[in-house]
């Protein structure tokens, strides 16, 4: 039985933010990393499915978390994180993959000691 974290990263669109964290951690060991978005244009949108799955859900900005928390309210949510990332980079940006290697190692150690 696999005992890794299962960590939902999630901003508006999952084109620029949460893809770029997919690159960056995708071949992590410390843990199992999926993306999403909670726009209806998503390639891969926010669902029930996607949180039940979640161990925790990293989120970029404060209301993002509470649009989860909103739509979600039915279900048992996972803990949500806040990056405080906002929407001002492109996919693969050398000033966004720093701050998401930066913010989430860091809540990774806080919350999991990983």
């Amino acid at each position: 039985m696999n005992n890794k974290p299962k960590i939902l990263v999630v901003c508006g669109k999952n084109k620029r933010r949460s893809r770029t964290a997919e690159y960056i951690f995708k071949n992590d060991s410390r843990f199992l990393l999926r993306t999403a978005g909670l726009s209806p244009k998503s390639e891969i949108q926010i669902s029930e499915r996607s949180i039940s799955w979640a161990n925790l859900i990293l989120v970029m900005e404060k209301g993002h978390k509470n649009k989860i928390s909103n739509l979600y309210r039915n279900i048992e949510l996972p803990r949500i994180e806040v990056l405080d990332i906002e929407d001002n980079y492109e996919y693969l940006e050398e000033e966004l993959i720093e701050l998401l290697k930066e913010r989430i190692n860091q809540t990774l150690e806080i919350i999991y000691q990983i």
